[in-house]
């Protein structure tokens, strides 16, 4: 199958730059998998579609301001030529670094995207903050352009670490969000229910919810349960083939614990539908199941699966999920669950009914 099979045509002007002034105050496409028909709907219906035996499965991982602007120390100060802004950047020595993927605490080694990718070399130092208050050695470049640094000094405690970049960190939102983060987006790019730290990108189908909408579901007797899957690279990860059989997925470290394993677990020997709040809670609970042979065992692991068309779905009957980016591997992913036809269909049917799309976008209920 080829990557361009998942291609769709998307208007610039579809693509949310802000969101909603209501985190439930999005549309929602509600898609029927095995029929291919659609509704248009809100996501205040979302509750109404649940069935009292459902179970609902929410990522927990909380966004952490993992975008740093700094300078590279010793880089030559005068500017070149206005009409290069980049070079202007580079010359200057400003640049952007993006934490991707904690390595270790001791030292603090971290895995990164950095802009400008090709200019920063291994052995340069980076400094970043007021009074650099941040400092880091570039260790070793990637197969991609990705960068390991370490910072420096080593901290005592990760949490020591996490207390600047609340200081002098951004909010990592995605690059098809053409603004500077704001005040605003740390609360709002970052789910109701968040608590685990460790992503640098949201869990977007989440962040429809509100307290008041959760209330309603447990209200019904609707059972749901947590669990936490950081998002890493893979999310900004660009897929470099023609074939989709030959793409190579980042992996994702996740963690189950033992009450939400056994409530998955007899939800699964009960029959009961499963539903995922979004794709990565998909991963999660598909990459357990084959650890667990059927079954979700608790502990940590790494997700590492591509989900693609032919993918056999052991535990998720249905699910939440935004809309994404053509030729993305969370399109394929969907598109494996509910069908590339129907997928498209209806991804065709929200850009003629201006539906909006993306992180602060809206969301489809596929079923």
């Amino acid at each position: 199958m080829l990557v361009s099979d998942f291609h769709f045509h998307l208007p610039d002007e579809l693509i949310a730059q802000q969101p909603l002034a209501a985190r439930d105050a999005s549309r929602m496409l509600h898609v029927q998998r095995t029929t291919g028909q659609w509704s248009d709907r809100v996501f205040l219906d979302f509750p109404q579609l649940l069935r009292s035996e459902d179970l609902l499965v929410f990522n927990n991982t909380r966004v952490f301001p993992a975008r740093l602007y700094g300078r590279r120390e010793g880089a030559r100060a005068q500017p070149p030529s206005p009409r290069n802004p980049a070079a202007r950047n580079f010359l200057q020595g400003r640049i952007e670094v993006l934490l991707t993927r904690h390595i270790s605490s001791e030292p603090n080694d971290w895995e990164c995207l950095v802009r400008p990718g090709r200019k920063i070399g291994v052995g340069e130092h980076l400094s970043f903050g007021e009074g650099n208050e941040l400092r880091a050695e570039v260790l070793a470049r990637g197969e991609f352009g990705e960068r390991r640094i370490r910072f420096q000094p080593a901290f005592h405690h990760l949490d020591d670490f996490f207390a600047i970049l609340d200081r002098v960190g951004h909010v990592p939102l995605p690059p098809y969000i053409s603004r500077p983060d704001s005040s605003r987006d740390r609360e709002r790019y970052q789910t109701v229910y968040a608590e685990q730290r460790g992503s640098v990108a949201a869990p977007t189908a989440g962040l429809h919810f509100t307290t008041e909408i959760l209330d309603r579901i447990r209200q019904r007797g609707i059972e749901t349960v947590e669990i936490t899957l950081h998002v890493g690279l893979g999310t900004f990860q660009s897929i470099r083939v023609e074939r989709v059989e030959d793409h190579k997925i980042h992996s994702e470290p996740y963690s189950i614990s033992p009450a939400a394993a056994d409530a998955i677990n007899q939800a699964l020997g009960s029959s009961r539908r499963i539903i995922a709040i979004g794709t990565t809670t998909v991963r999660a609970l598909e990459h357990a199941a084959r650890a667990g042979t059927g079954t979700i065992a608790p502990g940590t692991a790494a997700a590492d699966l591509f989900i693609y068309s032919g993918f056999e779905f052991k535990v998720v009957k249905a699910m939440l999920t935004n809309f994404h980016l053509p030729q993305s591997s969370l399109l394929m992913l969907v598109s494996a669950f509910g069908g590339r036809e129907n997928i498209l269909h209806s991804y065709e049917h929200a850009v003629a009914e201006q539906y909006r799309f993306y992180s602060y976008g809206d969301c489809m209920f596929i079923e």
